[in-house]
């Protein structure tokens, strides 16, 4: 029985990126579809499931991405309830690879901080790696600051994470200006960049001088850094006291997330990679 991955896109063409890494994920047949919503991705999703027996289902999977993080979550939603008894198949969602990127950039921070009782900061924490980075933070038992440059935006974030968690420790803080930022870093051990490419957050001399800060790691492959003197290529380097990691650095670690999901998805035929699945199954990479 060959494994088939179905690709749902949000977008009107399907992501090379995702197509690439299906293939290198010893995936035997890829067929994407672009302009997928939940209007009409219904049909896409009954083809999966009426074309083999229960027992051979665990051979197709579904893979939801795009660019629009939130169409993922929607789209993701309904497929969920396509679904019935046996029925099914496994489904991952990545899009725009936010679930991957946060994972991979809390895994590293676990690689030398015990993130329970651990203060963080994320910057640009109400775009979609945020918001995640910041949930996955607060499941690990850390006192997450949620940063943006309204606190409105924060405060919102903050409770539809805990809304999907139940409860956790997350606090809205304005991040806007470089007072804000130092504020927000006093007592810090943590800082994660996820704001939009291209976009400084926080300067060199705003993190440096933090005796608390141990970890900075900053998501943006494009200059500028949004963490000033973190390197796009860095990865566990040290500098002022503190361990740094840049886009590139995590991106080894959300590669290999990605590529063990992909093949997780066969193993049975009712799993739904979300971000905590995703983030269980790095951890797996990594213990």
């Amino acid at each position: 029985m060959r494994r088939i991955l179905i690709q749902l896109d949000t977008d009107p063409h399907p992501s090379t990126f995702d197509r690439v890494v299906a293939v290198d994920s010893d995936v035997e047949q890829l067929f994407s579809y672009g302009g997928v919503t939940c209007d009409n991705v219904e049909p896409l999703v009954h083809g999966a499931m009426f074309t083999r027996g229960p027992q051979d289902l665990k051979s197709t999977a579904l893979f939801i991405g795009g660019s629009q993080v939130a169409a993922g979550e929607e789209l993701l939603a309904r497929v969920s309830k396509t679904f019935f008894g046996p029925v099914r198949c496994s489904v991952m969602m990545d899009s725009n690879g936010s679930n991957t990127t946060a994972a991979a950039a809390v895994l590293c921070a676990a690689k030398h901080l015990a993130l329970k009782g651990v203060t963080a900061v994320i910057l640009g924490g109400t775009g979609p790696v945020g918001q995640r980075a910041a949930q996955l933070l607060a499941q690990a038992g850390a006192h997450v600051r949620v940063g943006s440059r309204t606190a409105d935006k924060a405060y919102k974030v903050c409770n539809e994470i805990l809304e999907t968690l139940g409860t956790g420790e997350l606090t809205p803080i304005a991040a806007g200006s470089p007072a804000e930022v130092h504020l927000a870093l006093e007592g810090a051990q943590l800082v994660i960049a996820a704001g939009a490419a291209g976009v400084e957050l926080m300067s060199e001399g705003s993190w440096a001088g933090h005796r608390s800060l141990k970890v900075a790691i900053d998501l943006n492959a494009y200059p500028p850094a949004g963490i000033a003197g973190v390197g796009t290529m860095d990865k566990g380097s040290e500098k002022h006291g503190v361990i740094r990691y840049g886009a590139i650095g995590v991106g080894g670690l959300k590669m290999k997330i990605h590529k063990a999901c992909i093949r997780k998805l066969f193993e049975q035929n009712d799993q739904i990679l979300d971000t905590t699945a995703i983030y269980r199954v790095g951890q797996t990479l990594v213990s």
